[in-house]
Protein backbone atom coordinates (compact mmCIF):
# COMPACT_ATOMS: atom_id res chain seq x y z
CA UNK A 1 0.00 0.00 0.00
CA UNK A 2 1.53 3.29 -1.09
CA UNK A 3 1.45 6.12 1.40
CA UNK A 4 -0.28 9.33 0.36
CA UNK A 5 1.78 12.52 0.48
CA UNK A 6 0.36 15.51 2.33
CA UNK A 7 3.20 17.89 1.42
CA UNK A 8 1.18 19.62 -1.31
CA UNK A 9 -1.75 20.46 0.99
CA UNK A 10 -2.02 23.95 2.44
CA UNK A 11 -3.19 22.69 5.82
CA UNK A 12 -0.35 23.04 8.37
CA UNK A 13 -1.55 19.90 10.16
CA UNK A 14 -1.31 17.88 6.94
CA UNK A 15 2.12 19.31 6.15
CA UNK A 16 3.31 18.45 9.66
CA UNK A 17 2.03 14.90 9.29
CA UNK A 18 4.11 14.61 6.12
CA UNK A 19 7.18 14.64 8.40
CA UNK A 20 6.04 13.15 11.71
CA UNK A 21 2.81 11.33 10.91
CA UNK A 22 4.34 7.87 11.00
CA UNK A 23 4.36 6.51 14.56
CA UNK A 24 8.01 5.43 14.49
CA UNK A 25 8.99 9.03 13.72
CA UNK A 26 7.24 10.37 16.81
CA UNK A 27 8.76 7.65 18.99
CA UNK A 28 12.24 8.35 17.59
CA UNK A 29 11.77 12.03 18.40
CA UNK A 30 10.55 11.10 21.89
CA UNK A 31 13.70 9.04 22.45
CA UNK A 32 15.87 11.86 21.10
CA UNK A 33 14.32 14.14 23.75
CA UNK A 34 15.16 11.44 26.33
CA UNK A 35 18.81 11.75 25.25
CA UNK A 36 19.22 8.86 22.83
CA UNK A 37 21.26 9.69 19.74
CA UNK A 38 22.77 6.54 18.30
CA UNK A 39 21.23 4.02 15.95
CA UNK A 40 21.73 1.09 18.31
CA UNK A 41 20.17 3.06 21.20
CA UNK A 42 17.05 3.83 19.15
CA UNK A 43 16.87 0.22 17.95
CA UNK A 44 17.19 -1.20 21.48
CA UNK A 45 14.63 1.23 22.89
CA UNK A 46 12.03 0.77 20.16
CA UNK A 47 12.60 -2.80 19.02
CA UNK A 48 12.01 -1.60 15.48
CA UNK A 49 13.45 -3.41 12.44
CA UNK A 50 16.77 -1.90 11.37
CA UNK A 51 15.57 -1.16 7.82
CA UNK A 52 12.52 0.70 9.19
CA UNK A 53 14.68 2.63 11.65
CA UNK A 54 17.13 3.57 8.88
CA UNK A 55 14.30 4.91 6.71
CA UNK A 56 12.68 6.86 9.53
CA UNK A 57 15.99 8.40 10.67
CA UNK A 58 16.81 9.40 7.08
CA UNK A 59 13.36 10.97 6.70
CA UNK A 60 13.73 12.92 9.96
CA UNK A 61 17.16 14.16 8.85
CA UNK A 62 15.75 15.14 5.44
CA UNK A 63 12.88 16.99 7.15
CA UNK A 64 15.39 18.93 9.26
CA UNK A 65 14.18 17.51 12.59
CA UNK A 66 17.39 15.59 13.29
CA UNK A 67 20.97 16.19 12.26
CA UNK A 68 23.23 13.26 11.40
CA UNK A 69 26.74 13.70 12.85
CA UNK A 70 29.72 11.34 12.66
CA UNK A 71 31.07 10.21 16.04
CA UNK A 72 33.46 7.46 14.86
CA UNK A 73 35.58 7.20 11.71
CA UNK A 74 36.35 3.46 11.54
CA UNK A 75 33.93 1.98 11.13
CA UNK A 76 31.84 5.03 10.25
CA UNK A 77 29.20 5.61 12.94
CA UNK A 78 26.72 8.45 13.31
CA UNK A 79 24.58 10.01 15.96
CA UNK A 80 21.28 11.78 15.41
CA UNK A 81 20.68 14.96 17.36
CA UNK A 82 17.69 17.26 17.51
CA UNK A 83 17.83 20.44 15.44
CA UNK A 84 16.01 23.65 16.33
CA UNK A 85 13.10 22.39 14.22
CA UNK A 86 13.16 19.09 16.09
CA UNK A 87 13.29 20.79 19.49
CA UNK A 88 10.30 22.87 18.42
CA UNK A 89 8.31 19.58 18.36
CA UNK A 90 8.62 19.31 22.18
CA UNK A 91 5.23 20.89 23.01
CA UNK A 92 3.54 18.42 20.66
CA UNK A 93 5.16 15.49 22.48
CA UNK A 94 4.28 16.90 25.89
CA UNK A 95 0.69 17.41 24.76
CA UNK A 96 0.50 13.83 23.50
CA UNK A 97 1.91 12.59 26.80
CA UNK A 98 -0.66 14.54 28.83
CA UNK A 99 -3.52 13.51 26.54
CA UNK A 100 -2.43 9.87 26.67
CA UNK A 101 -2.30 10.00 30.47
CA UNK A 102 -5.80 11.50 30.64
CA UNK A 103 -7.44 9.34 28.01
CA UNK A 104 -5.63 6.02 27.70
CA UNK A 105 -3.71 5.25 30.90
CA UNK A 106 -6.41 3.04 32.40
CA UNK A 107 -3.85 1.30 34.62
CA UNK A 108 -2.44 4.66 35.81
CA UNK A 109 0.28 6.99 34.63
CA UNK A 110 3.51 5.33 33.57
CA UNK A 111 5.21 8.68 32.80
CA UNK A 112 4.64 11.96 34.59
CA UNK A 113 6.08 15.43 34.09
CA UNK A 114 7.71 16.90 37.17
CA UNK A 115 8.93 20.46 37.73
CA UNK A 116 12.72 20.24 38.24
CA UNK A 117 12.77 22.91 40.96
CA UNK A 118 9.66 22.15 43.00
CA UNK A 119 9.33 18.43 42.32
CA UNK A 120 5.61 18.97 41.74
CA UNK A 121 3.73 17.25 38.93
CA UNK A 122 2.91 19.54 36.02
CA UNK A 123 0.12 19.30 33.46
CA UNK A 124 0.93 20.95 30.11
CA UNK A 125 -1.70 23.13 28.48
CA UNK A 126 -1.73 25.14 25.27
CA UNK A 127 -1.56 28.91 25.84
CA UNK A 128 -1.69 31.96 23.62
CA UNK A 129 1.83 33.40 23.41
CA UNK A 130 0.62 37.04 23.44
CA UNK A 131 -1.78 36.87 26.39
CA UNK A 132 -0.71 33.75 28.27
CA UNK A 133 -4.36 32.67 28.37
CA UNK A 134 -5.02 28.95 28.01
CA UNK A 135 -6.42 28.17 24.58
CA UNK A 136 -9.00 25.83 26.13
CA UNK A 137 -10.59 28.85 27.82
CA UNK A 138 -10.70 30.87 24.63
CA UNK A 139 -13.00 30.33 21.72
CA UNK A 140 -10.63 30.18 18.78
CA UNK A 141 -11.50 29.55 15.17
CA UNK A 142 -9.55 28.62 12.10
CA UNK A 143 -9.47 31.35 9.43
CA UNK A 144 -7.59 31.52 6.13
CA UNK A 145 -4.10 32.96 6.40
CA UNK A 146 -2.40 35.23 3.88
CA UNK A 147 -1.04 32.27 1.86
CA UNK A 148 -4.37 30.38 1.70
CA UNK A 149 -5.52 29.37 -1.77
CA UNK A 150 -9.12 29.74 -2.96
CA UNK A 151 -10.04 26.17 -2.01
CA UNK A 152 -8.89 26.67 1.58
CA UNK A 153 -10.61 30.06 1.74
CA UNK A 154 -13.89 28.41 0.68
CA UNK A 155 -13.50 25.61 3.19
CA UNK A 156 -12.90 28.11 6.00
CA UNK A 157 -15.50 30.64 4.83
CA UNK A 158 -17.63 29.71 7.85
CA UNK A 159 -14.75 29.24 10.30
CA UNK A 160 -15.15 26.31 12.67
CA UNK A 161 -14.64 26.90 16.37
CA UNK A 162 -11.74 24.81 17.57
Amino acid sequence: MERKSFGHMQCPIARSLEHVGEWWSILILRDAFYGLSRFDEFQASLGVATNTLSRRLAALVEAGLLEKRPYMQRPPRYEYVLTDRGRDFRPVLLSLLAWGNRQFATEGRSVELIDRESGEAVEPILCDRATGRPIAEMRVRAVPGPAADERLRRRLSDPPVL
